[in-house]
């Protein structure tokens, strides 16, 4: 629907803006659409988490613990969807396993 791709544009200006905060915003969003639109997301997994990945793999360690945090409460939310994303999911959660900041690597 015309709403869901507003959401969509709204979700993928948040998690590309240049501003740290904005990103940072935009990961809570992805995340309460998980929980309140879990259909939307799944429906386009694909090119959320195209997007969504390269928050893992922020260069400002706030956005990069606060996508990870998320990551961990969407895992059960989205399930059996991430299917088609989990090859470049693991590679980007992977990255952080040798983080120097104690935070992201516990995340």
């Amino acid at each position: 629907t015309a709403e869901e791709t507003q959401q969509l544009m709204e979700l993928f200006k948040l998690l590309t803006n240049k501003d740290f905060r904005t990103r940072i915003e935009g990961v809570m969003l992805l995340l309460d659409h998980c929980k309140n639109s879990p259909q939307l997301i799944a429906t386009n997994i694909v090119q959320i988490f195209d997007v969504f990945i390269l928050r893992l793999r922020d260069c400002n360690r706030k956005v990069n613990q606060q996508a990870l945090e998320v990551l961990v409460l969407m895992i059960p939310i989205l399930r059996g969807a991430l299917h088609p994303v989990l090859v470049s999911l693991v590679a980007g959660v992977t990255e952080n396993l040798n983080s120097k900041h104690l935070r992201i690597h516990g995340a």
